[in-house]
C-alpha cells in the first residue's frame, strides 16, 4: 500500500493510465478464457493481455523513475506516453476483438497505415525514453551511487531492445525460418521450433524494471551494478543472435519415432 500511495504521488497521470491498463489486461485475460477466436493460430486475445500488461508496467515504472530528474517536463512526458501507447493499445485490442491482425498487417491501405501509426507511436515512446535517460546522465540526481547506474542501464538496454522491434517489423514476421503462430510456448507464443526475436525484445525491455529493482535492493555497488547489467546485456544478445540464426531460445523436445510403428 505503500507503495501504491508513493506512486501515486509521484505521477497520478501515469499512476491511474498504468492502472487502466492492469486492469483491462485482466479483462483480456477473461476474454481468453471465453473466447476461442484465433489469429494466425493463438488465441486472439493474448497479445492484448501482454501489451496490457507490458505498457502498465513501463507506464508505473517511468512515473516511478522520472521523478527523481530535478528539471524534466513530467506533463508533456506524461500526455505523451498516454496518448501514443493508448492509441497503440486501444487499436491491437480492436482488432482482436475483429479476429484481425494488428501487426503487420498489409491487407489494405487502411491497415498498413494504422500498422505505421503503431510503429510511430512505439518508436516515439522509445526515443523519448532515450531521452529521459540522457537527463539521468545529464543532470544531478540525488540518489545512491548503485541505484542511479542500474537505472541508467536499465533505460539503455531497454532502448537497444525496443528498437529491435524493427528487425521483426522489416520483416513483418516475429518467426525467423517457419510461420508465425506455430508451435509456441503456452500464453507467450515465443516459438519452439524456430528463432523469435521476441524473447529477446521481452528480455531487453525489462530490464527497465529488473535492473533498478536489483540496484536498489541488491547490489549496493556500482561494480556490481555494471557487472549484472553487462551479463543481462550479453544474454539479450544471446538470444537475438539464437533468433536471427533461426534457433529457439526454449526447444521443443523431439518425439521418439519407433521403427516397427512410425509412431
Amino acid at each position: 500500500m505503500y507503495f501504491i500511495h508513493e506512486l501515486k504521488s509521484r505521477n497520478e497521470p501515469l499512476f491511474w493510465f498504468g492502472a487502466a491498463c492492469f486492469l483491462a489486461g485482466i479483462v483480456f485475460i477473461v476474454l481468453s478464457f471465453r473466447s476461442g477466436l484465433l489469429v494466425a493460430g493463438v488465441n486472439a486475445w493474448y497479445k492484448p493481455v501482454k501489451f496490457a500488461l507490458s505498457i502498465a508496467a513501463y507506464s508505473w515504472t517511468m512515473a516511478w523513475l522520472i521523478h527523481y530528474l530535478p528539471q524534466f517536463n513530467v506533463r508533456f512526458f506524461n500526455w505523451a506516453i498516454i496518448v501514443l501507447l493508448g492509441f497503440a493499445l486501444f487499436y491491437i485490442a480492436l482488432q482482436a476483438g475483429r479476429g484481425k491482425l494488428s501487426h503487420y498487417n498489409q491487407s489494405s491501405g487502411l491497415y498498413s497505415m494504422l500498422y505505421m501509426l503503431m510503429a510511430f507511436a512505439a518508436t516515439a515512446v522509445t526515443v523519448y525514453t532515450a531521452y529521459a535517460g540522457f537527463e539521468f546522465f545529464r543532470q544531478p540526481v540525488n540518489l545512491p551511487p548503485a541505484y542511479l547506474n542500474s537505472i541508467r542501464a536499465g533505460i539503455f538496454i531497454f532502448v537497444i531492445f525496443s528498437l529491435e522491434g524493427f528487425v521483426m517489423g522489416s520483416r513483418l514476421s516475429h518467426t525467423i525460418g517457419g510461420a508465425d503462430g506455430n508451435h509456441g510456448i503456452a500464453f507467450l507464443g515465443w516459438s519452439r521450433r524456430f528463432g523469435d526475436p521476441r524473447v529477446a525484445h521481452f528480455i531487453g525491455m525489462h530490464a527497465l524494471q529488473v535492473l533498478p529493482l536489483l540496484g536498489w535492493y541488491v547490489l549496493r555497488e556500482s561494480r556490481w551494478v555494471w557487472l549484472v547489467a553487462g551479463l543481462y546485456f550479453v544474454l539479450a544478445v544471446f538470444t537475438l543472435i539464437q533468433a536471427l540464426r533461426g534457433r529457439p531460445f526454449f526447444r521443443e523436445k523431439s518425439v521418439a519415432v519407433s521403427p516397427h510403428t512410425g509412431k
